[in-house]
């Protein structure tokens, strides 16, 4: 479970979303830290068990994303992310690659699993796994227990066939995607409750073959 005073602290960044206010509110944050990272405890072994490659050592402080926005390249300013991210990774921070992530904002909460932004030597692998062994991907993605809870993002995508497909392709909707994620909305109230970490770990569960998909097509 999460505090609610979690999440009234992440609103309270974004309305205050300067190096002043953060300062006098560094309390605040660091008993809000302190709560997910405890919730980021419950959820690795659950996520261990369902997902072999996740190591059950994990550390939760490996997990939460930095609060504070790098903007050395962005038009946005602001100094700090109005939210808390969580990001579990197999190989670990910095590594592109198939895993699952936890978006905790006020109002747009959602968990994700999958593969984001891939780069092209993997992008152009995981289509040809998906063109070599649709059947399989298909049934993954419409299972009842993927489908019950996932939606495949349609976001990140070409707007004509990737290069070596035809535009008749019975797949090309798939093919043009550039990310390979799938998500569901969750709403505030319901990280409030004990129900949440089996609710997410069934979304574990659920998502595994999909991941196992994936990753078998970027390790070939």
């Amino acid at each position: 479970m999460i505090k609610p005073e979690t999440f009234a602290f992440i609103a309270d960044v974004a309305e205050n979303n300067n190096r002043e206010w953060f300062a006098e509110n560094k309390g605040r944050y660091e008993i809000a830290k302190a709560d997910v990272l405890a919730f980021i405890d419950q959820l690795i072994p659950e996520l261990a068990a369902a997902d072999p490659e996740f190591s059950l050592e994990t550390q939760s402080k490996k997990c939460l994303l930095r609060i504070y926005r790098d903007v050395r390249f962005s038009k946005n300013k602001d100094p700090y992310k109005n939210n808390f991210g969580i990001s579990f990774s197999v190989k670990g921070k910095g590594v592109n690659e198939p895993g699952y992530y936890l978006h905790l904002q006020p109002g747009s909460c959602f968990f994700a699993a999958g593969f984001w932004m891939p780069e092209a030597a993997d992008l152009k692998r995981i289509r040809e796994e998906i063109d070599y062994n649709t059947s399989e991907f298909l049934d993954i993605i419409n299972h009842k227990s993927f489908k019950d809870i996932f939606t495949m993002s349609q976001e990140d995508k070409l707007k004509k066939a990737p290069k070596g497909y035809d535009t008749d392709h019975p797949q090309i909707e798939l093919l043009k995607l550039k990310s390979f994620i799938a998500s569901f909305p969750i709403k505030d109230d319901a990280f409030f409750k004990p129900g949440i970490v089996n609710k997410l770990k069934n979304a574990f569960e659920s998502v595994y073959p999909f991941i196992v998909f994936l990753r078998r097509a970027v390790e070939q």
